[in-house]
């Protein structure tokens, strides 16, 4: 058959190894899949199928250093996985039974219980059995804590393919930010990163859920996804009618050649090993010293990490292998059963190139190109005006009636928490930014003291999203930005201690709107108000650390993040706080809600982008800037960028009105929720409508963002006094 592309060059640094326990796992995991009916009478599988994917060679390259009784387990492991994969789609997936696929799915996490003196049922079909049997096998040698990540991961690889047949079901084709998100979990590389601590050390909890190792297992993960999609495009696509695949993703999106996507999609998976490594050598050992890890469990995140690269290079090195992908045109180094070393990643050689793919001086200078194109960027160049697409934006904006009431008292608010006396705003710029105009559209309907609440959040978080570039970046005083951050979670008490004392104005406000805001809640639901908060101003202290670098930063890692430092999550919260116990929380923490918040996340935070241009990349030196990142990867002039960020926004709004009208009815059906609880959530989505109606009206209205205005008031200091610096004021009462 014909190959529909030439696989691209791949970067790979880091040289394949082979662990010398291959034979035995290989003919442990033949043994046990029998046992388990995987094989003969299964329906799936055959030996023949069994031996000809190799999952011992998979295992062996991946997991170059453990023993051969973790390499058997493991290998087990992965021929559990893809049985099931291959199980769900002759099963469900051809014939398109979603129903059958849920009932399916729902038994899988009783065979996955924490502990082990809890009784599973009794498996009736070879998914099942082989769970319960790797369950019991694997979690006696691990924590608690890993047993908890670890079970989820696996759900998430199994329930998300529901999302996959739901695709299938529609013919419809992801947009590229959802489907990156949605590989993560239904391509299973979260789950193999667990088995990665299994083989080399566990995680230290204390940072386990940190943004270091949150980064490097997301972009491990991206990497191994992508470079699958590459080589199992003939196959997923062209046979089996798979429509989760990011060489199709991409191919859809630009409208462009199959060569040309796939081209694309490996500048992605580059661009986040260059992530991968980027974390590793600057905020992981920082995270060390912050944390105050002892010298063992620093050698376990180290182990780790050295794990997640030999499973990409093993990975890499199994897929030009394997008989499951399409890898012809591959030129494969020697196979050393001995367990040696290998001679080095084998090199792809594409059409028309001639001998320069196997020269790895062309390679390393590709790979230096792309890795110093992200710190090349010139600020404070002159760009002009903003340029503004036509949004797509199918939601009408409302006002709320009191809109002029708000404005008139958030000025003497903002007097009397600091905030407009300390070099960074006056009443102009507090008036050019227009916060209550913004609360107006996102609340038409509530009442004074509910306006003035949200418009005192905005205007608090826009002020401090304005002081630490201001303050902390112009000076390159990280230093002073942590702990600036300490103190404001210091400023939200959850136990009924008593506040920080506030030294400033930011601190001020926060201690104000904390006590005001979280009065009545929940300890639960006043947890996670401070975790947003804390997301947010710990996102800042990523972009400060990039501008000090100079570093535009990968694409994928900016949309993600730029949903913190925007103030998503807080604001969505804020949408949220009258809604009562109606909704139980696992409905906002499933797939289509998660889904939808993000769509809308991503459609404010690009849309921001596109306004703030010229005052971000001309007037204040800024990096972050999604048009700018699509400038900086793609290496094409503004309006391109612009036409490349237009579209994503308009699909992520059209993802948005998918999920709200296709998705949630059926969450409601699997959670059973009764016509309180569906009311509540169309409530909300209306709430995010909303949301997102005034916040482009609040863009195209206020001066903030006015070619005229930021001539007159470029970003920086207030001329006529001296800046305020953080902390400078010492110990103060609180005066409320």
């Amino acid at each position: 058959m014909t190959q529909p592309f030439v696989l691209p060059h791949f970067y790979m640094p880091y040289p394949a190894r082979l662990n010398p326990h291959l034979d035995d796992a290989r003919a442990h995991s033949t043994a046990w899949a029998r046992d388990m009916g995987m094989l003969e009478g299964s329906g799936i599988w055959e030996q023949a199928d069994l031996e000809a994917h190799d999952y011992g060679l998979l295992c062996a390259y991946t997991h170059p250093d453990c023993d051969g009784p973790a390499l058997s387990l493991i290998t087990d492991w992965y021929v559990w996985v893809f049985f099931f994969d291959d199980h769900f789609l002759e099963t469900f997936k051809r014939s398109q039974d979603r129903a059958g696929g849920k009932a399916y799915l729902d038994r899988l996490p009783l065979f996955m219980p924490l502990d082990l003196a809890t009784p599973v049922p009794e498996p009736e079909n070879p998914v099942e059995a082989g769970l319960a049997d790797l369950w019991a096998r694997t979690v006696p040698s691990m924590s608690a804590h890993w047993r908890r990540r670890f079970a989820v991961a696996t759900e998430h690889l199994l329930n998300e393919s529901l999302w996959e047949l739901s695709n299938i079901n529609e013919g419809r084709i992801a947009n590229p930010v959802e489907y990156i998100e949605m590989r993560r979990k239904v391509g299973g590389a979260p789950w193999s990163a667990g088995l990665v601590e299994y083989a080399t050390a566990e995680v230290p909890a204390p940072v386990a859920e940190s943004r270091p190792l949150r980064v490097l297992m997301e972009t491990f993960s991206d990497a191994v996804h992508l470079r699958n999609d590459l080589f199992s495009y003939q196959r997923e696509v062209e046979d089996e009618g798979e429509l989760s695949n990011g060489v199709l993703v991409l191919e859809t999106f630009f409208d462009c050649t199959t060569q040309e996507a796939a081209e694309t999609v490996n500048d992605v998976l580059t661009s986040r090993l260059h992530q991968f490594e980027h974390t590793a050598l600057t905020e992981v050992p920082a995270l060390a010293l912050e944390k105050g890890l002892t010298p063992q469990e620093a050698a376990a995140v180290a182990a780790y990490t050295k794990g997640l690269q030999d499973w990409q290079s093993g990975g890499h090195e199994w897929h030009m292998r394997s008989s499951r992908y399409m890898n012809d045109s591959v030129t494969r180094g020697p196979l050393d059963l001995g367990g040696a070393v290998l001679s080095g990643p084998a090199l792809i050689r594409r059409a028309g190139f001639g001998t320069s793919a196997s020269d790895m001086g062309t390679l390393l200078a590709e790979a230096a190109a792309q890795r110093l194109r992200a710190h090349a960027h010139v600020p404070f160049q002159k760009v002009g005006p903003s340029l503004l697409p036509d949004f797509y934006m199918p939601f009408q904006a409302r006002l709320n009636p009191d809109l002029d009431g708000a404005r008139q008292r958030l000025v003497p608010w903002m007097h009397h928490m600091g905030m407009l006396s300390e070099g960074v705003w006056d009443e102009d710029k507090l008036a050019a930014c227009d916060l209550a105009l913004c609360s107006a559209g996102l609340d038409p309907d509530g009442g004074p003291e509910a306006l003035d609440l949200s418009a005192q959040w905005l205007a608090w978080g826009t002020y401090a999203d304005d002081y630490y570039p201001l303050v902390f970046g112009a000076r390159r005083d990280l230093a002073a930005a942590k702990l600036c951050t300490e103190r404001l979670s210091a400023c939200m008490p959850l136990d009924g201690e008593p506040p920080l004392v506030p030294t400033n104005g930011m601190e001020r406000g926060l201690v104000d709107l904390w006590r005001r805001t979280t009065a009545e809640m929940s300890p639960d639901a006043r947890r996670d108000m401070k975790a947003a908060v804390d997301v947010m101003t710990e996102s800042w202290l990523w972009e400060l650390a990039n501008q000090i670098q100079n570093r535009v930063p990968d694409p994928v890692d900016y949309l993600e993040m730029r949903r913190a430092t925007f103030g998503s999550d807080l604001t969505l919260r804020l949408c949220r706080m009258g809604h009562g116990p109606a909704v139980p929380p696992e409905v906002y923490r499933s797939g289509p809600v998660r889904s939808l918040e993000t769509a809308a996340m991503d459609y404010a935070c690009l849309l921001n982008d596109c306004f703030s241009y010229q005052k971000e990349i001309e007037y204040e030196g800024e990096v972050h800037n999604g048009i700018l990142v699509v400038q900086t990867f793609f290496g094409c002039d503004y309006p391109t960028a612009l036409g490349v960020v237009h579209d994503l926004m308009t699909q992520r709004m059209q993802q948005f009105e998918h999920v709200a009208k296709n998705e949630l009815p059926v969450v409601y059906e699997d959670f059973d929720l009764p016509d309180e609880a569906r009311a509540t959530m169309e409530g909300y989505v209306a709430e995010l409508r909303n949301w997102l109606s005034g916040i482009l009206n609040w863009h195209r209205t206020v001066r903030r963002y006015d070619a005229e205005f930021l001539a007159r008031r470029a970003h920086g200091f207030l001329p006529d006094r001296a800046p305020a610096l953080p902390f400078a004021w010492g110990p103060q009462p609180v005066t409320l």
